[in-house]
């Protein structure tokens, strides 16, 4: 790869040769890919951007670690709409507010990035098989975008994984391992798993191609902004990979000159399951906690990514604020009636933070905000519906529904 000189180890500094089956360094650090910013400089700039019909992720391959002969895997991946919300910017008390709706990928979350990244290395190892741990989305994104490419799939994700998204990894034609644990069980099974018999590695903070992938989001917000600078960027976090990607894909537009400032950034996280937010907050390592929250897809007691999450919050001077499963389901229903965007419970938790924040005045008027929506809320009808309530259910007659719209206080205008 011209634009890569090299993967480097975020805690030792050991260098290793960017080949396509990375995994982490011998001392135990998550590797971060290091690229040639002078060569990209001379071969993309805005112009050229402009230019482009292809609307995926990959319109943006002078930036990511991929080789000049490497196709462009299958799915549309990425080029997900990015709304401006003057109505829930206003009732929030916010300058500006955007929602990147992420949801909108082929299989419905952001994590389709990640794994359209590792089918494209795994096929530039030579790799037929795949597999990951995942309370979810990372499973039903690489079942996917793999199935599309020819690749077969092992996929290990807890029991409490929502019927919905085990549902896709079926259809997809995976071979799904449902673990009876937590999390961390789930990952340390995969782990020896791959181990085992060799597969393609997609674990999270394990294949550092994946915050490679996941770092498109912030590409695209920062071009579809016509390259203005929000002054935040609000993110969900569950084992860091998505913030430590968006963090890494700025810093990446900030060295080839695409933008001139960094955002600041808005570490969201369950209350019930928070050790990053919580390192941040009282400023020391980060300490494993519970998984206590129907947020499943950032229930991630044991961060994989932490290392990277912390060092992308801290380095963009960023905001942790945690919210409740109450506060989640309340912005799943504020984004849902206010922007028509469905999102999960996980998917919609930057909302949720920057909700409070403005709630508490650390974020008003003066504030250009962009929010990510991480996943789709198909994937977890049962918390949809907590969030929402039931509909009305009453006999066909003109009589009942105006004896249940009465019961209901409903004026009909």
């Amino acid at each position: 790869m011209k634009n890569a000189k090299h993967a480097k180890c975020v805690k030792c500094g050991k260098i290793y040769e960017a080949t396509p089956d990375l995994t982490n360094c011998s001392c135990g650090g998550i590797l971060e890919i290091v690229y040639d910013y002078d060569y990209i400089k001379t071969i993309l700039n805005k112009d050229i951007l402009a230019a482009r019909t292809d609307r995926s992720m990959w319109r943006y391959r002078e930036l990511l670690p991929i080789e000049e002969t490497t196709e462009n895997t299958p799915l549309r991946v990425g080029w997900s709409p990015l709304y401006e919300e003057p109505r829930l910017a206003e009732l929030l008390g916010l300058g500006r507010l955007w929602v990147k709706d992420d949801g909108q990928n082929p299989t419905a979350s952001l994590k389709d990035r990640a794994s359209a990244m590792a089918v494209a290395k795994a096929r530039e190892a030579g790799a037929q098989v795949i597999a990951c741990s995942s309370t979810g989305n990372a499973a039903s994104s690489l079942a996917g975008n793999a199935a599309a490419a020819g690749l077969r799939t092992y996929i290990f994700v807890p029991s409490r994984a929502p019927k919905g998204k085990v549902a896709q990894l079926q259809i997809f034609g995976a071979t799904v391992i449902s673990v009876q644990g937590s999390y961390e069980d789930t990952f340390e099974l995969s782990k020896a798993a791959i181990e085992k018999w060799g597969w393609y590695n997609r674990n999270a903070a394990i294949n550092p191609y994946l915050s490679e992938g996941k770092k498109t989001v912030t590409l695209e917000i920062m071009e579809q902004l016509g390259w203005q600078v929000p002054d935040y960027i609000a993110l969900s976090v569950g084992d860091g990979c998505t913030i430590a990607g968006a963090w890494k894909g700025l810093k990446d537009l900030y060295a080839v000159g695409l933008i001139d400032r960094l955002p600041r950034l808005i570490s969201v996280q369950a209350e019930g399951c928070c050790p990053l937010n919580r390192a941040i907050a009282a400023n020391e390592p980060w300490r494993p906690m519970e998984e206590n929250t129907l947020a499943d897809s950032i229930a991630v007691g044991v961060p994989r990514n932490a290392d990277k999450a912390l060092m992308a919050i801290r380095e963009s001077n960023g905001i942790v604020v945690n919210v409740s499963d109450e506060e989640i389901l309340a912005a799943q229903r504020l984004l849902g009636r206010t922007c028509g965007v469905f999102g999960e419970p996980a998917g919609v938790t930057g909302t949720a933070g920057v909700k409070k924040l403005c709630e508490q005045g650390i974020l008003g008027k003066n504030d250009t905000v962009v929010s990510v929506v991480t996943g789709n809320g198909l994937k977890d009808v049962a918390n949809a519906i907590k969030a929402a309530g039931e509909p009305i259910s009453i006999p066909g007659t003109m009589d009942a529904l105006l004896a249940a719209f009465a019961e209901k206080g409903i004026v009909v205008e």
